[in-house]
């Protein structure tokens, strides 16, 4: 893969080194390139390889267990966009991607000229992302957010101001909640609920028990880097219930991902196994969740 252009903090850290939580984005826009490369891809993302640049490459092979995992990040993307794609079709006029990261969908999928997609991030990671498609035309009225989401009074004012420009907005947090308290996830859900033009949100999901696993290996290096990951609830999608939100469609990330014979072999016969989609508990579990407001 070709290095991207340096962003203003790539010179003092080690070359594989986890900076800050805004290098996650690097990491997942590595495992798009690589599936985008497949003759098999389930989606296409011609942006990646530029976006992940070299230290994507670093970050997903010297983090531990770093890149062994690449179906479930293929399956997470693959996900997104069906929940993304279904929403459209049905109605939505707006999308609005928290910590938007290095997403290139505006520029990728086939969307309607008129949909209002708001990407919200911190401003060194969007100014980064500028830099690298500055030559490339999103399909959509794309616009970007420069703002920090953990500063409520201001999220709350950006939501005030995006509900009173759309009908029916979708709210999109892929790679965010993990990194999330449950406390700052279920405020975040009340803030998004309190908006009657959001009415749906895609959204990533962790049992405990993988979320243990995962702090026992990448987990570390991210903690150390002052993104820890921090959300497996045990309550599993019902968590949202009482912030104003309740699951519509539920898909774990392995029985995606077994279905293209992505994962393992042997990864590929456990998912064999009958799946609930409530409390999954000390079971190693990740899905993708569409969830309603209600």
């Amino acid at each position: 893969m070709n290095e991207a252009p340096a962003d203003s903090t790539s010179a003092s850290p080690p070359t594989g080194a986890v900076r800050n939580i805004s290098d996650t984005a690097r990491w997942a826009a590595y495992f798009r390139a690589q599936e985008t490369q497949r003759p098999d891809a389930l989606f296409r993302d011609p942006y990646a390889e530029r976006l992940a640049g070299a230290r994507g490459v670093d970050i997903a092979n010297t983090l531990p267990e770093g890149n062994k995992h690449e179906w479930a990040w293929v399956a997470r993307t693959y996900l997104f966009d069906q929940f993304i794609a279904r929403e459209i079709a049905a109605g939505a006029d707006m999308v609005v991607n928290l910590a938007a990261g290095l997403d290139a969908r505006p520029y990728r999928m086939a969307l309607p000229p008129s949909l209002q997609w708001i990407e919200i991030d911190l401003p060194e990671l969007l100014s980064y992302k500028e830099l690298i498609l500055a030559d490339a035309k999103p399909v959509c009225a794309l616009e970007r957010v420069r703002m920090d989401l953990s500063d409520v009074n201001a999220r709350r004012a950006l939501f005030a101001q995006l509900n009173s420009r759309a009908e029916k907005a979708l709210v999109l947090t892929e790679g965010l909640l993990i990194y999330l308290g449950p406390q700052e996830v279920a405020a975040l859900a009340r803030d998004l609920a309190s908006f009657p033009a959001f009415q749906s949100w895609i959204a990533e999901i962790t049992s405990p028990g993988l979320l243990q696993m995962m702090q026992r290996t990448a987990g570390k290096s991210l903690s150390e880097a002052g993104a820890p990951f921090k959300f497996g609830p045990p309550e599993g999608p019902d968590f949202f219930v009482p912030h104003g939100w309740k699951p519509r469609d539920v898909q774990g990330l392995l029985k995606t991902a077994s279905r293209f014979k992505r994962p393992p072999l042997v990864l590929r016969l456990l998912s064999h196994l009958p799946e609930k989609k409530g409390p999954q508990g000390r079971r190693p579990w990740s899905g993708v969740c569409l969830l309603e407001r209600t």
